[in-house]
């Protein structure tokens, strides 16, 4: 700001602060830093509702308390509602100031999106516009751009992306499903006995590759291959950021569930249509059982599954925990174990402990009560290491997973409202 004093004074709502004009250029609300680029007082009632000039006072007709939350937010990192203060009324000023939702701590969150759905609350025109010019202008371009795109454009979008947006795009998802799990039966039939005999059969009789396409199965991994590469295209072509879809988790999953199928036709067609060859390289075999990883892909369509994957992104704390839960109890019983069963028993040594790394298999299946009896003590000291065993794997592993446990409840009713929120928000931009 090139006028005015060095001291800034923000009176919101009758509750003034003041602040240095070099705090007021870095100032983590938008509203409150977009006053150090106005270069007139007529750009400076753009942004607030009054200014004194004499005093450098800027005046926000805003509710002063909840800009007191909001300015703990800006000191402490924590934004929380203002008690007694409607949730929804918060969350415009939460706006007006240049903040969103996901600034809020996540026991806010929840309460907001409860309000929301149960409200049904849509802004209007006016608010989403003010909520556009707040969010920088890197985000302000983008939306231009977003609006000149064509409103089919967009429906393709939310079809291919949100299954509940629409009816197509609840078939479109059910059609996907389909092929995720035909390809999955494919794969798992492929591997039976009797159907490599008949595999063997006509390749001696016929002369052709079981996974050319000439053959019935190899023609059905092909249709579901090219469903798959054509979805993945189109979503690319339609998503807004290139960069930003490839780095999500779910379509780095979708590339290397069909990567392997081409480098497998690439690999035939250099090597030949020698298939006996070809069903001996290991590198194939490993190329053709990636595509188990079709399986994920449910997670696009599935709640439980997305839910799933938040929540182990989010307890990777618990789950090291649960990891050093099992590690250190494993190495102590498994060399008490080979010490009682092998070490002390010279005469008659039970040679299922002969040697450490051996008895951590028999640590982990005790600990957690599996128990495949493959090995099992004999001795009576043995006996009673196992017993100790089977009762500490019980208290260690419920620890750390009742962590997991409350996380996957908050994961889900998240992403449920999420979900919700937006099926009506696009049913309603369809119906308008």
């Amino acid at each position: 700001m090139k006028f005015g004093k060095s001291i800034c004074i923000l009176n919101v709502g009758g509750t003034k602060y003041a602040f240095p004009k070099d705090v007021i250029k870095d100032f983590p609300l938008s509203r409150v830093s977009r006053l150090h680029k106005c270069a007139s007082e007529k750009e400076v009632l753009e942004v607030c509702d009054d200014y004194d000039r004499e005093r450098n006072e800027f005046f926000f007709d805003r509710h002063s308390e909840a800009f007191g939350f909001i300015m703990l937010y800006v000191k402490y990192g924590k934004l929380r509602f203002v008690p007694q203060m409607c949730e929804l009324s918060f969350y415009k000023e939460m706006i007006y100031w240049g903040l969103e939702s996901s600034h809020l701590e996540f026991c806010c969150q929840r309460r907001l999106d409860n309000k929301m759905s149960d409200s049904y609350i849509n802004f209007s025109e006016e608010e989403v516009k003010l909520e556009e010019e707040l969010k920088g202008e890197n985000l302000v371009t983008r939306v231009v751009t977003e609006r000149e795109e064509s409103k089919w454009l967009e429906r393709m979008r939310s079809t291919f992306e949100e299954p509940t947006s629409s009816v197509a795009a609840q078939i479109l998802a059910s059609v996907s499903v389909i092929f995720v799990l035909v390809s999955m039966v494919m794969l798992c039939v492929s591997t039976l006995p009797d159907w490599k005999t008949a595999e063997n059969n006509s390749v001696e009789e016929h002369g052709y590759n079981p996974d050319s396409l000439e053959h019935p199965s190899g023609i059905i991994e092909a249709v579901c291959i090219g469903w798959f590469t054509a979805e993945c295209i189109v979503r690319f072509i339609m998503s807004r950021d290139k960069c930003e879809f490839v780095k999500r988790p779910l379509n780095i999953i979708d590339l290397l569930a069909i990567t392997p199928y081409y480098i497998s036709i690439s690999m035939t067609m250099l090597t030949g249509e020698n298939s006996q060859l070809q069903r001996a390289g290991v590198t194939l075999r490993v190329l053709r059982m990636m595509r188990i990883f079709w399986v994920i892909k449910l997670a696009r369509h599935f709640l439980g599954l997305q839910t799933l994957g938040l929540t182990l992104s989010r307890c990777y704390r618990e789950m090291v925990m649960l990891l050093l839960f099992i590690c250190v109890p494993m190495a102590i019983f498994s060399a008490l174990a080979q010490l009682l069963e092998h070490g002390l028993d010279l005469e008659s040594p039970n040679e299922d402990y002969a040697s450490i790394p051996a008895a951590c298999w028999w640590v982990i299946i005790s600990m957690t009560t599996v128990g495949y009896g493959d090995m099992y003590p004999i001795t009576v000291p043995g006996r009673v290491l196992g017993g100790l065993c089977v009762v500490s794997g019980i208290v260690l592993l419920a620890l750390p997973i009742t962590f997991i446990y409350h996380s996957f409840v908050q994961c889900y009713h998240e992403l449920k409202f999420r979900s919700a929120r937006c099926t009506r928000s696009l049913s309603a931009e369809f119906l308008d």
